[in-house]
Order: C-alpha cells, then structure tokens, then sequence
C-alpha cells in the first residue's frame, strides 16, 4: 500500500457518466451539424451552445495538454480533486498509476477511469507479512488484475508488484497480452516460477527491465536465462540475486555480451566470482552491480587465478554496488578501484569484521546510500562517520536477530553517525541497546531525518545507561526533525512517548510500533494528534477497545491500520464495521479458531471503493 506516495485520488463518481473528451467534442459536433439545416431558432440555438461549452472544451483541451507534463502523483491527485472537469482531464492523461492496497478498488474502477494507463505499481499484503505475522494463502492475488488490464490496456508497458501472489499463468498472460511489454518488478511476491520467468523472458521482446528482488522464485528446472531472443536486446537491468536457482552461465554472458544497454546487473549465489569476472570484461557499462557469491569456484578453470581488481577496475562506471554472498574475505580488495566513485554500497549479506570493512569505506567518500550487516560493530560505523559525509540513508541489520542475542552496535555508533553524516535523510538501526542521550544527538545533528526506524531486540528494553524508558529519545526525535514521515519505536516506551508524537509529529505517515505503550491512551494521542497519518502497524502493545474507538474519526482518510496482539475484542471491531460501511474490517485468525471466541488475533482494516473483497480464505473473517 505504499510508500510512500499516495493511492490514486478515490472519487466515487463512475467515470462511464462522463465520456472522454473526444467522445464529448463528438457529440458537440453531431448536435450543431444536426441542427444547421433546422429553422432560425435552432440554429441560434446551436450558436447560443457553442458559446457556452466551447469554452470549456477549449479549456479542456489546453488542460490535457498541461497536465501531461504533471509527473508527480501528489499534484495530479491534487487537480484531479479541482472540479469534475479536471478529474475527467486527468484521468484521461495519467500514464501512470500507483495503488498502495489492492483491495482498495477493483479492476475494473481503474480501467473505467483512467483510459491510456501505460504502467501500473500495484502493492498487496501490508507490511508485516515480511515478519511472517500473516499466514500464507491470505490473498493479494494479481490474477483479476492482469486479466482486466489484458482487455483495457494492450499498450501497456510496466508493471511493478509489491507483495503479491503471482503465478506462472499471470505472467503468461501478461506476456501475451502486451506486446509492447517492457519493464516487469516482482518484490517480495511468490506464486511463481522459472517458468513463468521464461515465458516473460522468450515472449516480450522489448524488455528493458526484468527486477526480481526478495521474491520466493520456484526452481521448475527451466533454463530460463537461454529463452531471451536471440540478437541485440534492449535490457537495461536484470535482477535475479533473490532465484536459488542454478543458472546456465554460458547462456548469461551471451546474453550480457548483447545487451548494449545494460546498466543494472544483480547476480544470484551460484554465480561465481570467476563467471563474474567474465561478466565484467564484457560489460564494462554498468553502473549497478550485485556481485552474486563472492568465493572463488570450488573447481577452477585455469592454474593462474583471475585479475579480480583489473576487471573491476575496467568498470570506471559502477557507483552502485551489493551482493557479497558467500564472502571470502581475501577477495575484498579487489573492489577498491571502484570505491572512490560509490554513491551505494550494500553490504546487508555480507558478515564482514571491522577490520576487513575499514580499508574498504576509508575509499568510499561519495557514499549516499550504505546497508550492512551489525557485525562491522561500532568500530566500522565510526568509519563511516569518519569518511562518508554526503550520507543520506543507512540501514543496519542484525547477523543474529534473536532477542537474546549479545549485539555488535550500540549506541556507540549510533551517535558516531549522528555527528558525522549531518545531512542523513533516512535510517534504519538494529540494536540490543540504546541510550535516550544518543538518539537524542542523532536528532539534534541530524534535522533533515525523514525515516526513523530504531529497533530495539529483546522487549521493553530501556535506556540501558539510565535504567529509564525511551520516551525523551523518541521525543527528541519528532520535535527535533521537522520532516520526519516515518517512525518506527520501540524499546521500554510510555505513553509520554505517544503524547510527543501527538503534539509533534505532524508530518508522520507511518508509524510502526512493537511492545510499547502503557495504555490506551497512548494511541489515542497519536490518533488525534497526527493529521497527516496513513499507515499504522501495531503490534504485541496494550491497546485495546477504547484505543480503536477512538479513532472512527480517521481511518477513512487512512490507508490502513494493522494490530496483531492486542486486547481487542470481536465486539468493537463489529461495532467500528457497522459504524463505517466503506472500511473493510478484517479478522485474522488460524483454520483452527473458534468462530465464537470474542479475542481478535490480528485485525487489518482498510478503506475500499468497491467493498470486501471476493477471495477471502477461510482464516479470514470480514466484520
């Protein structure tokens, strides 16, 4: 449901009551040339409607050509909402659509509104199915998608999936429906295979992008990589590091050896750090590169090992680099020509010592974007304090994420970044400890945060210097930072805590929250203190009945509220279904639950233009 970047402006007025502008002017034109032949009276009668609607149809026209340069979604969803006239105009030059919660309309609404859609970026499941608090089979399917758009959209070029079910069957009629067909992401979705791939990969013949990342791809046995067309392609980008699949390498490098235009790479683990080498000396454009396994062939080719550096070196225009599976820390070194121009190094798979990590980041001054592993300790993130001063985003991941488990970073590098990355717009930090005065540094040193996400591992940890709970920290951090848009808290949290989010944190889109909260009140300061509110995950947290009561009064401006874990009962949620028609209130529980039990396991409730949904599984229960 999104990111971020908000659903297509919802108008319950049905399109098919106003036809497009050229059905329109038609009309116009059929009722003036009917009526010249007519007495006097008609035709001043025809001259009296020209005078009146050509006007308007002239300013409809100059409109459509203005808002066919308007590339943001907020500004468009922002004219759409003017009067009738714009809502019809825009729709009718919007190429682009983005819709957070598949739920949230039909198909068939889309492809009535909006007529010459050229791509779609479609989310499914909320978030926190990542952390496997959503059973499987819930839904999101892209099937009623992809055959609706097939009938409306022949010239469809994009499709962008986020969290979705997708089967080898969809792709096959995504393939032959578009012929035009071009970019194809798949993230975080499953459903399908290496067949379904294949199909993509032999029958759209003007496929730039093919992206799958963090995807549940099945190993059908198909040599999927051997089925792109043979001769000069027009790939850009091909991301497959998420396929535990083995992969035909020979058919690889042909394939990169005639793609020209390839600029983004990401290879899987079963590619070697001998075939990526072959990879390199023949694409020496790239600009993004994920390296696959990055350990030597286990039975290598020739006596005389590979000159790893120079192929690298020969890359002079690679500024994003990731992958670093399988590390072997020997064979790091040989990235180094390629440091000094990094804007993005992604270390997240990669358990690499602080002492392997330093020579590496000492080179790496243009880095804007940086993730890694917890095991470069705070040692490594005072390194990057130290050298990267352009930082914009970081993200810190555990090697380990038990709750018990003894962590690498502290508070230590948190505050290291804090005062040395001043200009770090978004950051995402695991930790087993923390200390109110760093977070409080970060949001004194770093103004310009727009994401905050600090988790805590191991429940209601408090400031582990002070012994006291997060609440100043996590207030410093929402009166501090002006623009922040993203929150996720945890630790030992009050609802002092929530009371500054209330008062401060204006701007707050999304908020994340795990085992924080004394009361209900907690929420219900959020509730009435953050306007600009769309996406709230909660979960193992005390708020109960009166906490979700409190909130009718926003959850039709909300794209959704998740609670797994909470005192909530079936009543109260039956209640705030009955009292708000258009938000569709679902129960979450196992095949085994009692229908009759007043406990809800997990609620997930969303606004919708065309009401529940038709394929809900039997774990499912819509209020």
């Amino acid at each position: 449901m999104t990111q971020d970047r908000t659903e297509m402006s919802e108008d319950d007025d049905d399109n098919s009551q106003s036809p497009p502008l050229d059905l329109r002017s038609a009309a116009i034109a059929d009722h003036c040339s009917s009526s010249s032949s007519s007495t006097p009276n008609k035709s001043r009668n025809c001259m009296a409607l020209n005078s009146q609607t050509f006007p308007d149809h002239v300013l409809e026209n100059v409109l459509e050509n203005v808002l066919q340069f308007l590339d943001s979604r907020c500004d468009r969803n922002a004219a759409s909402l003017v009067c009738k006239s714009w809502w019809r105009v825009e729709a009718l030059t919007r190429s682009e659509v983005f819709i957070g919660n598949c739920y949230a309309l039909s198909p068939t609404r889309l492809t009535q509104r909006f007529k010459r859609v050229k791509s779609l970026l479609l989310k499914g499941k909320p978030r926190f199915a990542d952390f496997n608090l959503m059973p499987p089979d819930w839904g999101a399917n892209f099937a009623p998608w992809v055959s609706t758009m097939a009938k409306a959209y022949p010239w469809l070029e994009k499709v962008d999936l986020k969290r979705m079910f997708v089967t080898d069957d969809d792709l096959a009629l995504l393939a032959d429906s578009f012929p035009g067909f071009k970019e194809l992401i798949l993230v975080c979705c499953e459903g399908f295979g290496t067949s379904g791939i294949a199909i993509v990969a032999n029958k759209c013949r003007k496929l730039k992008v093919l992206d799958l990342i963090e995807s549940e791809v099945t190993d059908d046995g198909v040599d999927w990589i051997s089925c792109f067309p043979e001769g000069v392609t027009s790939l850009e980008s091909l991301a497959f590091d998420c396929v535990e699949a083995p992969i035909n390498f020979e058919a690889l490098e042909g394939l990169v050896g005639r793609s020209p235009f390839l600029k983004k790479l990401r290879l899987n683990r079963l590619v070697s750090l001998e075939e990526l080498h072959r990879l390199l000396l023949g694409a020496p454009q790239l600009t993004s590169l994920g390296t696959g396994s990055f350990s030597h062939d286990n039975a290598p080719q020739s006596e005389q090992e590979p000159d790893y550096a120079a192929a690298f070196r020969a890359c002079k225009s690679v500024v994003c680099l990731s992958g670093f599976r399988d590390l072997m820390p020997e064979y790091l070194p040989s990235i180094l020509p390629v440091c000094s121009n990094l804007t993005s190094l992604n270390f997240s798979y990669a358990n690499i010592s602080p002492d392997m990590f330093k020579p590496i980041i000492h080179n790496c001054h243009r880095l804007q974007v940086f993730w890694a592993l917890d095991s470069i300790c705070d040692e490594g993130l005072q390194a990057v304090a130290a050298t990267c001063k352009e930082l914009r985003e970081l993200r810190i991941f555990p090697f380990d994420p038990r709750e018990e488990s003894e962590g690498p970073v502290s508070e230590l590098g948190l505050q290291a970044i804090s005062e040395g990355c001043r200009n770090l717009e978004s950051i995402l930090y695991f930790c087993q400890r923390m200390t109110n005065a760093a977070v409080i540094a970060m949001s004194e040193n770093c103004p310009e945060l727009t994401v905050f996400r600090l988790c805590i591992m191991g429940r209601h940890r408090p400031d582990h210097v002070t012994g006291k709970p997060m609440d100043e920290g996590f207030g410093a951090i929402v009166k501090n930072c002006k623009k922040l848009t993203r929150l996720a808290i945890s630790g030992l949290l009050t609802d002092q805590a929530f009371r500054y989010m209330g008062e401060h944190g204006k701007l707050i889109r999304t908020l994340s929250v795990a085992f924080a909260g004394d009361s209900d009140m907690a929420l219900r300061h959020v509730l009435e203190g953050c306007p600009r509110l769309q996406k709230l995950e909660i979960r193992d947290s005390p708020f109960g009945d009166v906490a979700l009561r409190c909130g009718m009064h926003r959850y039709y401006n909300m794209r959704f509220v998740w609670m797994s874990a909470c005192p909530l009962s079936k009543g109260c949620c039956k209640d705030v279904a009955r009292a708000m028609p258009n938000l569709v209130v679902e129960v979450i529980g196992s095949d085994d639950d009692d229908d009759n039990r007043d406990y809800v396991e997990t609620l997930y409730m969303y606004r919708s233009l065309d009401g529940p949904r038709n394929d809900v599984p039997k774990f499912v229960t819509i209020l």
